[in-house]
This record gives structure tokens, C-alpha cells and sequence, in this order.
């Protein structure tokens, strides 16, 4: 790499540093359970510790991204990209939630469950959890927007709990547990695909919506990718084999049952299934296994649950917000500002909403046929991991892209699997780079206070991107 090890320790240091400032910032001025809601930048600025809040979050994140950023072209070995990794997510580790509340919406939907209310039929308001004003107003009364299995284990953290305080640290340990799963299965599924681990692990691990996220704000959607990686690394290690792909059905299956984004991943997975030749009756008899355990997964969890089925309808809550980096949702407000200044009001924002879910079906769609026939053209067995990965990594980059609502953490999904395919890293580095930025340590997400210029200018990108693709498509 360019610098050789004086700037990868460079780096490293750099990035243990921003890491412990972001940590300082949440002690100060964190998504903590008193911390008042609704709040702006002006009124954080104004609060007691203010500007060192704002000052330690701004120059962490710099440092971390920046870090983080110079050696994306790959560490200098595996090991040292893990224990780097391993280095900045410990002050993260013991540092408050940092850039969300939902950690506390996990706990009053786990308590809710755990006092027997079923949470996709009755809020958490309404089911009186103890620690309602934790949680940010939007999701008070609504009905939970994950699966049954996240569920189980958010009830199973309050159990352990005992208490708020208690609650959040058990919700951690499971995102680390889903994230060091994850990180487990990187070698494999880089080696699968061809690309240096170095890279990959950098990429995946070390990535400051990682630490912030993941570890510090305790998503789900760790335990989601670490389902989906050993998943797919059983799949690319275990094609055609019965057995295999009935377990790494149940895994994927698992993850939907999680986060149900996962479920685009699984007919790419039913591509990387199949042995041999790319025939229907090969598919058919492959992607069947995969099929089969996922089912059962979806069937098991919803059954062992006792809600059922009834958190498919608590997906339709998950896009409630309106923020502007959704680019369908800013088109949508473009929209409106101008039938306001024609003196209509085209509520376009449900429209175009429903239409970018519509062309989200018709891209999976498109990628699946395209790598279906890159596939039954290439008869070469080590390709067939690469290009069914990237064409899952593909169609999560079009569900972050068309889905009604972005959270910075969303990147994550489709960032685990363009570290193993792509050719090309600025792109996507560029974009979880930015999204760093989006959020402040208490939750409060900056997207609110720059609603119109924001949705003026993601428009504005939209329709650029748009004209560069069709330019491209022509014929030479």
C-alpha cells in the first residue's frame, strides 16, 4: 500500500483516537435514557458541555472516516486489519448508544413481548413500557417493524436485564455476537470470491458506520449480516450438498426473520447453490434445499413466537419518517415543493414511494436474469461464488437505494458484500463515508434541519445518475 507501514500506523492510531473522542461525545451528549428529545444542533450547542460534545463528535468522526478512508485499498495483512478493527470498537464498546434511540425501542418491544402483548398488534406505548420516554416520539405508536426472532432475542435481553441499563448492555452483546459472526465468516467468503481478505475485512469491519452503529448504537442489523455471511459462506463452500444448503437455508431464513431486507439476498443464493452447470433442473434441484430451510426457518420463528405472521404488517411502519436521503422519498418532496409553489398539493411522496418499490421489484428481477446468464455462460467453477455474491451485493444497493427511508446504518448491508465482490471500492467507501456524517451523538439526525436543500440536491443527483446510466446505454 502506498505509505507502507508508517502510514497504516498512521492510520491506526489516527482511527483509535477519533474512536475515543466519538466515545467522550456520547458520555457527554449521547442517546442517553434522561436525554431530552427533539433537540437541534443550536440547542445542543447551548446545552451545559455543549460545544466539547459537538467539537468531540465532529473531530472523532473526521478522524475515524479519514482513517478508515487512507487505507481502503487494503490493510497490510488480515490480522492487522482485525485487531485495528478490534482497537477502535473498544471505546464504542463501553461508550453510551451513540446515533439512535432505537436501542430503546428494542427493549420496550422485547418487554412488551416479554409481558405477553403481542408488539405488531399493540405499540409500546400502549402496552405501558416502564422506559417509554426513552424512546424517540416516531416509534411510540407503532407496531414493531422486525421479525419474530428479533423479537425473541430483544425478550431475552430484558429477561437477562433486569432493568433498562442492564437491557442495553445485553442488546449489545448480541449485536457483537452477530457482528463477530460476520467477521468469522469473511475469510472464507472473500477467499470463495477471489478477493484479498485484507481488503475485505478492512472494509467490512473497520468502517466508522460500524463501530458507531453496530457496536455503540447495537443494531439489529448486525445480527442480520452475521446471519447472512454464514449463510452464504456455507452455500459458496458447500455447493450442492443437501444437508449444507438446508442449514445455510435456515441461517438466511434466520436473518429475514431478523431484518426481512435480507430476503433479496436469498434467490442469489440459490444461484451460488448449484453444483455443476447452470441448468432449470439444477436450480430446481439445489435451490430447493436452500429453499426448503429457509421456509422452515420463517415458518419455526414465526410458530415458536406465538405472534405468527402478524410482523409481515409491521414492516408497512418502517418508512413512517420522511427524510430526504431516501431518494424516492426526495424526488416525492421536490415534487410537492413545487405543487405548493403552483398552489397544489400533490401529496407525491406516498406515489413515488410506491412506484420506487415497484421498479425496486422489476431491478431484482433484472439482476437475477443478468447473473442467471453470466452464470450459464461462464463454465468456470471459482467464478460462480464472485458473480452470484456481487449480484446479491447489487441488489442491496437497489434496496437501500429505492426503499422509503435510509438510516446511515443501512449502508451496512450492501457494504459486507461489495467489500467481497467489487472491482471498484471508491463508490461505495465514498457513500458509507458520507453517511457517517449524517447523525449526531444523541440521534438527532441532521437530514431534519436540511429537509428542502437536501431533497433539492439528492433530486438533482438522482436525475444525474439517471442521465449518465442512459448515456451509457447507448449503442457505440
Amino acid at each position: 500500500m502506498p505509505g507502507g507501514p508508517s502510514r497504516a500506523r498512521l492510520a491506526r492510531y489516527a482511527g483509535l483516537v477519533g474512536a475515543a473522542l466519538l466515545a467522550v461525545a456520547g458520555h457527554l451528549g449521547g442517546a442517553l435514557p434522561d436525554a431530552p428529545l427533539g433537540a437541534t444542533p443550536e440547542s445542543i450547542w447551548r446545552a451545559p458541555g455543549g460545544p466539547a460534545t459537538l467539537t468531540c463528535w465532529l473531530v472523532g468522526t473526521v478522524l475515524l472516516v479519514g482513517a478508515w478512508w487512507s487505507v481502503r485499498g487494503g490493510a497490510p495483512s488480515t490480522r492487522w486489519a482485525y485487531v485495528t478493527a478490534g482497537l477502535w470498537a473498544l471505546p464504542l464498546l463501553v461508550a453510551p448508544p451513540l446515533g439512535s434511540r432505537d436501542v430503546y425501542s428494542y427493549a420496550c418491544q422485547g418487554w412488551t413481548y416479554a409481558h405477553g402483548v403481542d408488539p405488531y398488534a399493540v405499540p409500546v406505548a400502549a402496552a405501558g413500557c416502564p422506559w417509554l420516554d426513552a424512546v424517540a416520539p416516531i416509534w411510540r405508536d407503532t407496531p414493531a417493524p422486525y421479525g419474530p426472532v428479533f423479537v425473541l432475542l430483544a425478550a431475552l435481553a430484558v429477561s437477562l436485564g433486569d432493568g433498562l441499563t442492564g437491557t442495553i448492555v445485553a442488546l449489545r452483546l448480541i449485536a457483537v455476537a452477530g457482528l463477530l459472526l460476520g467477521a468469522l465468516c469473511l475469510p472464507g467468503l472473500a477467499r470463495a470470491a477471489g478477493v484479498p481478505t485484507r481488503r475485505a475485512a478492512w472494509l467490512v469491519l473497520a468502517g466508522p458506520l460500524v463501530g458507531v452503529h453496530l457496536v455503540a448504537g447495537a443494531h439489529n442489523d448486525a445480527v442480520m449480516l452475521g446471519l447472512l455471511l454464514s449463510g452464504l459462506l456455507i452455500v459458496v463452500r458447500r455447493p450442492g450438498r443437501p444437508s449444507a444448503l438446508l442449514v445455510a437455508g435456515v441461517l438466511l431464513g434466520l436473518a429475514v426473520t431478523v431484518k426481512a431486507s435480507a430476503v433479496v439476498v436469498a434467490p442469489f443464493a440459490a444461484l451460488a447453490a448449484v453444483r455443476g452447470r447452470h441448468t432449470v433442473r439444477s436450480l430446481v434441484r439445489d435451490g430447493g434445499w436452500l429453499a426448503g430451510g429457509l421456509l422452515a426457518a420463517l415458518l419455526v420463528g414465526s410458530a415458536l413466537s406465538g405472534l405468527g405472521f402478524g410482523w409481515v404488517g409491521g414492516l408497512t411502519h418502517s418508512g413512517d419518517s420522511e427524510q430526504w436521503t431516501s431518494p424516492p422519498t426526495a424526488v416525492g418532496l421536490v415534487v410537492d415543493y413545487a405543487g405548493a409553489l403552483a398552489g397544489r398539493d400533490p401529496q407525491a411522496v406516498p406515489v413515488v414511494r410506491a412506484v420506487a418499490l415497484l421498479l425496486l421489484a422489476g431491478v431484482l428481477v433484472v439482476l437475477w436474469c443478468r447473473t442467471w446468464r453470466a452464470l450459464r455462460t461462464v463454465h468456470d467453477a471459482q467464478s460462480t461464488p464472485r458473480l452470484a455474491l456481487h449480484g446479491a451485493a447489487l441488489a442491496l444497493v437497489a434496496t437501500v437505494v429505492l426503499s422509503p427511508v435510509f438510516h446511515p446504518w443501512y449502508a451496512t448491508w450492501p457494504l459486507a458484500l461489495l467489500a467481497l465482490t467489487a472491482v471498484r471500492t471508491r463508490w461505495f467507501t465514498l457513500s458509507a463515508a458520507s453517511a457517517a456524517f449524517l447523525v449526531l451523538p444523541d440521534g438527532t439526525n441532521l437530514a431534519r434541519f436540511t429537509k428542502a436543500p437536501g431533497a433539492v440536491a439528492m433530486t438533482v443527483l438522482v436525475v444525474a445518475v439517471l442521465l449518465h446510466a442512459l448515456r451509457r446505454s447507448r449503442p457505440r
